[in-house]
């Protein structure tokens, strides 16, 4: 950690500093390098996080806007995406190479290059953001013309501009084991029998080790039942992927606020990203490319507000970059989200993937980058559903 100076007046505060927060502090230096931009974090780096590890192309693409796409340096690319449930199956190559690069790297990595760029970074718990006479202010001390949320899933940003808002979440397993003939070289996913969408996946790292798990959707407030539990998560991975569970470990669950179908972010100087902004992908639980993408986007508005002397107007200036970059791509993702809660559409999209090399490049870019649900992409659905199941044990085309 590198200290910060006495002054306590920042021109951006960023509160957390994992992708959404880093990528937020080099969207902005990028945009004015002049500026001074405090990176706060409760944690040292590197430090292990939950998740599933998976960095899309997309999301290099946005680091690539910023000088940061070398964060993959040393990693190797993995090209081959496998879905399945029960005997229903493709397995293809992507359009575009995926990494899967743990947290604990890629974190480090980020907060690195954004230090290099002149952030500052410090070790700091934020407790409060209240109101100051110029502009918020966090834990009672630390001003900012402009704040940034990066507080993850339980932000206290977030939860200090909107409140508590219902939002449909899910719950998810993570863990390492050493990487099988059957997940070597790809990505596998397959789906569940519990509450859809529910899916175990294994992600080879490319160094020996898989990003392994298993996560389902939780259900609303309003309906009773209770989160699954730890052993039931890891029975539903070993069923579904075995041999993992048993030789896996370093286990971490998280929670996950997935998008609805209208992203919020409010008017003023306070601005939220990644998962403090409620956007996780609904259908996949993906959250990476969203976490740079609306992080670079927040740095850039704060940099441009600053400079037209109105950091009250950050908020419109983010709201309108992020709504036109993910706006009709969440109402997408929420469309399909809801459709793969049926597991016969499941088994629709997996058989139209493996008829049609377009349908699966679709169907892997709304679940890791900016995808739309396109007209082939439905026809194609509409057709496996309509259509005579493939008898169990055929063939689909790899």
């Amino acid at each position: 950690m590198t200290g910060r100076p006495e002054e306590e007046e920042w021109d951006v505060v960023v509160v957390g500093a994992g992708p959404a927060g880093s990528s937020a502090a080099l969207g902005a230096l990028a945009e004015d390098p002049s500026l001074r931009v405090l990176l706060l974090d409760r944690s040292d780096f590197p430090r292990d996080k939950s998740c599933g590890d998976g960095i899309a192309p997309q999301a290099i693409d946005v680091l690539a806007e910023v000088g940061a796409a070398d964060v993959v340096a040393g990693w190797a690319p993995v090209r081959h995406l496998e879905l399945a449930r029960g005997d229903v199956r493709v397995s293809r190559t992507m359009r575009r190479e995926a990494y899967v690069i743990p947290r604990a790297v890629l974190d480090a990595r980020l907060v690195e290059r954004a230090v290099e760029r002149g952030a500052v970074l410090e070790r700091h718990r934020a407790t409060s953001l209240t109101t100051g006479p110029h502009g918020p202010v966090v834990s009672g001390d630390i001003a900012g013309r402009v704040v940034v949320g990066a507080d993850g899933a339980h932000s206290l940003v977030r939860r200090a501009l909107l409140g508590d808002r219902r939002q449909q979440r899910a719950i998810a397993i993570r863990g390492y084991a050493p990487t099988t003939d059957a997940v070597r070289g790809r990505q596998v996913i397959r789906y569940g029998a519990r509450r859809h969408p529910s899916y175990a996946w294994a992600f080879d790292r490319g160094d020996g080790w898989a990003n392994v798990g298993y996560g389902e959707l939780l259900p609303p407030e309003r309906e009773r039942g209770s989160a699954p539990s730890r052993k039931l998560m890891l029975d539903q991975l070993e069923a579904l992927i075995p041999g993992v569970a048993g030789s896996g470990g370093e286990w971490r669950g998280h929670h996950l606020p997935l998008s609805g179908w209208r992203w919020h972010q409010p008017d003023g100087p306070v601005l939220l990203v990644g998962d403090a902004a409620g956007l996780i992908n609904p259908m996949t639980g993906e959250g990476i490319y969203y976490a740079v993408a609306s992080g670079v986007a927040a740095g850039r508005a704060a940099a441009r507000s600053l400079a037209a002397g109105d950091p009250d107007g950050a908020g419109a200036r983010h709201r309108a970059e992020v709504r036109g970059l993910l706006g009709r791509h969440l109402r997408h993702t929420w469309t399909a989200s809801r459709l793969a809660q049926s597991p016969r559409v499941v088994d629709a999209g997996i058989r139209a993937a493996a008829g049609d090399q377009h349908v699966f490049d679709s169907l892997v870019e709304i679940g890791l980058g900016g995808g739309r649900i396109d007209a082939r992409l439905a026809g194609g659905l509409l057709h496996s559903l309509i259509r005579p199941a493939r008898p169990t044990g055929a063939r689909e085309p790899t």
